[in-house]
């Protein structure tokens, strides 16, 4: 019922025969109109089975509607579209072509069809005489098709087909579209999801230490800590020290914990430089604190360490110490006494900081750190942030340092001072104990420098050594850095200090650079001076107007200080300590590592408080790989202090008979450095108590030569095997130690044991 008569036929109803059809459908076409009629074809196609699958679609509609598979018994009813009219629809839409099926619109649109077909036959007969191929070529030969032209592309089917043709391409273009606008849609809407991500993950990076922190709050039975570290330095504390026997709570804390056998300090080994490399991990080249005392050719101005009006202007401060890392990442620090801790470094001030007060007492040390630890924590939410408990405690110890310039580091009033340092830290275990926080708060205790003894035999005039009046500044103590004031005479004084170092073996002479040594890291400054003189350990250097050397030796006068350092870092006297102990350090109690610099510092003590360290020379970081455990009979002997001259010069026996000796308690000798030409071996000692013999010259040949000598001596004051009949009465000898002992003690009080050295 729905079939299309008109369909049928190509060319007319009332036609009696299907060979004008084919005939027809023959004639000559060109490649446009075939290419148009399998596009015609291939729509058709297309649309019927939209047509098909939408009419599909309603009826599983209405199936489901109803619950059940009911047969539609109208399907036979309903009119099949005809591919006329799919082909006429032009650029409708499929929603068109159901609406002219229902209306019956398809009966005008066959009469339109056949109408055209009727003229456009008229016409061809008309034009017989040129005939449809003859047409072709004609339109062809133009250039173009003839208005009307059944072969072109102008009559009015083949517009519906181009336009057809157009609608097709344009709706697969739009989807084409559609489907790139959507995927960019959803791209933008990824990436800016992703930025999102990454943004509030930056911003969490921030807080990390912080609910790292709140993760690792440990009880006490009190209060919650987190991470804790508390680290003192005892200035001056040689590391031989704790084998003298009368430290027994840092012995025991060495047992408990891990530490090397010594630590290395930085070149030169003296207070300010060394703590402040302590603070930053950074030598003092690089820090900039070169010395105690020194010149800024830039600044055109001097640091002091005892002034502190130019000490501590930040300018003179570069790195980044520990209590401002620990502040800028979160982590409240409690300096007391600390050097540097008052500059302002960074405008970044810890959250408590106690002024220098070299007299403040040991006990007040103790109370000021355990208060600190009694403070509430972060666990009491309702505290002020100005009131909370730091986490980061450093404290500085100058006893042992102001005693040992004072009276030496061998004398007795030294080593009760040792005493005293070490009850002091036992207070402080046992109020970490009384607390409940021997495993909860680390502990580090260091030292920036050892001591060596020095004597009026072993001081070096400056003014023998350089022409002063061409000195502008001078650097440094007890080694000299020297500042020319005309650059050309640089040279020229290095070579007169060369040529007298040859025969004179007691001193180095460095130019900064040229040949300072690379071990030192002494070069990579204009803080630095040009050129140096470092005296060998033990030895020092002075102006006439502070100590004239010919002058003392004559009347016998003691030289002050007693203890110096400052000298080659990697000395055997210069070896400070490290000791450390806690829950940073989980390793076995009395373990050993290799001895380190104390560049590495810095790394361990932000690493035991998860604190991220800013750029340094060290390398260590924890936790340390332990290589053993410390035994007694690998303990390191005990160095010998500088008793004997580096001089060249010898002591004949004749000389020797006409000598003083002064007996001064000693230590087990020990080469002191494989830098300079190590002294002759002692003879057996039957005794523990070995004693050693500073031998004055006291000849007139002696004071010509300007060069007191020293030599060790055996227990009977026997000198390379001399005779007893060159020795000195036991009498007499006990006599003038008596009387030494005596005069150096009322010297100390008259002096005050004055000495401000660091």
């Amino acid at each position: 019922m729905a079939y299309d008569d008109d369909a049928s036929s190509i060319n007319s109803r009332d036609q009696d025969t299907d060979s004008e059809d084919d005939a027809l459908q023959q004639r000559a076409r060109n490649s446009r109109e075939l290419l148009a009629h399998d596009r015609i074809v291939l729509m058709e196609e297309e649309e019927l089975d939209q047509l098909v699958t939408k009419s599909r679609r309603k009826q599983d509609l209405v199936r489901r509607g109803s619950a059940l598979a009911l047969p539609n018994p109208f399907k036979n009813l309903v009119r099949k579209p005809s591919l006329g009219s799919i082909s006429t629809g032009g650029s409708s839409s499929n929603e068109n072509l159901v609406t002219e099926k229902g209306k019956g619109s398809s009966e005008n649109k066959k009469q339109k069809r056949l109408a055209r077909r009727e003229t456009k036959r008229k016409r061809l007969l008309e034009e017989a005489q040129h005939g449809e191929d003859g047409e072709l070529m004609y339109e062809m030969e133009e250039g173009g098709m003839k208005e009307g032209s059944s072969t072109g592309s102008s009559s009015e089917s083949e517009e519906y087909d181009r336009h057809n043709l157009n609608a097709f391409a344009n709706a697969k273009a739009q989807r084409g579209r559609g489907w790139r606008r959507w995927l960019f849609i959803h791209s933008l809407i990824a990436i800016g999801f992703a930025i999102l991500v990454l943004a509030s993950w930056k911003l969490s990076k921030g807080r990390k230490s912080a609910k790292s922190s709140k993760v690792h709050l440990v009880s006490n039975g009190t209060a919650l800590f987190a991470p804790t570290t508390i680290i003192i330095s005892l200035d001056g504390f040689r590391a031989d020290f704790l084998q003298r026997g009368i430290t027994p709570r840092l012995n025991a804390f060495v047992k408990e914990g891990v530490s090397p056998k010594w630590m290395h300090p930085s070149f030169p080994s003296v207070t300010f430089p060394n703590h402040y490399t302590l603070a930053t991990g950074l030598y003092p080249e690089a820090h900039g604190i070169v010395g105690n005392t020194f010149w800024d050719p830039e600044l055109e101005a001097e640091f002091h360490y005892t002034d502190p009006a130019r000490s501590l202007d930040p300018k003179w401060w570069g790195g980044e110490p520990f209590w401002v890392t620990a502040e800028k990442q979160g982590i409240r620090a409690a300096i007391h006494m600390w050097p540097g801790s008052e500059a302002h470094i960074l405008n970044k001030e810890p959250a408590f900081v106690d002024k220098y007060n070299g007299k403040e007492e040991l006990d007040n040390k103790v109370s000021r750190i355990l208060g600190w630890l009694d403070m509430p924590g972060k666990e009491s939410a309702s505290v002020a942030v100005e009131e909370m408990r730091p986490q980061l405690i450093a404290a500085y110890v100058p006893n042992v340092d102001s005693h040992g310039h004072a009276y030496g580091p061998n004398s007795t009033e030294i080593k009760a001072t040792i005493q005293k340092v070490d009850t002091m830290m036992d207070k402080i275990f046992k109020g970490l104990d009384e607390r409940n926080l021997t495993d909860i708060v680390n502990v580090i205790v260091v030292s920036d420098h050892g001591m060596a003894t020095t004597d009026t035999t072993r001081v070096l005039q400056l003014e023998d050594l350089i022409d002063t009046s061409k000195i502008e500044h001078t650097d440094g103590w007890p080694l000299y850095g020297l500042r020319p004031k005309t650059p050309d005479d640089l040279q020229g004084l290095y070579d007169g200090l060369a040529e007298k170092a040859k025969s004179n073996p007691n001193f180095d002479v460095y130019l900064r650079d040229v040949n300072m040594p690379e071990r030192y890291h002494f070069s990579k400054n204009d803080r630095i001076a040009p050129l140096w003189i470092v005296p060998k350990t033990g030895w020092a250097i002075a102006a006439k107007e502070e100590f004239n050397v010919e002058e003392a030796k004559k009347k016998n006068l003691v030289y002050h200080p007693r203890g110096l350092h400052g000298y080659d870092h990697e000395h055997p006297l210069m070896r400070a300590i490290f000791i450390a102990r806690g829950p940073a350090f989980p390793h076995p109690a009395n373990s050993q590592v290799d001895v380190f610099q104390n560049i590495e510092v810095y790394n361990l003590l932000c690493d035991s408080l998860g604190l991220t360290p800013k750029p340094n020379n060290g390398t260590l970081r924890l936790p340390f790989k332990p290589i053993g455990t410390h035994e007694a009979e690998d303990e390191p002997k005990i160095p010998e202090d500088p008793v004997t001259s580096y001089s060249r010069a010898s002591t004949s026996s004749s000389q020797a008979a006409k000598t003083k000796t002064i007996e001064r308690p000693s230590v087990p000798p020990k080469p002191t450095t494989t830098s300079s030409p190590p002294p002759p071996p002692p003879p057996p000692s039957s005794s523990a108590a070995e004693s050693k013999h500073l031998t004055l010259a006291t000849t007139s040949s002696g004071a010509a030569a300007g060069t007191p000598t020293q030599t060790p001596q055996d227990q009977d004051g026997g000198a390379g095997g001399a005779g007893d009949d060159e020795a000195p009465p036991d009498k007499l000898q006990s006599i003038w130690d008596w009387f030494s002992d005596k005069f150096d003690k009322v010297w100390h009080k008259i002096t005050g044991g004055s000495s401000d050295s660091s």
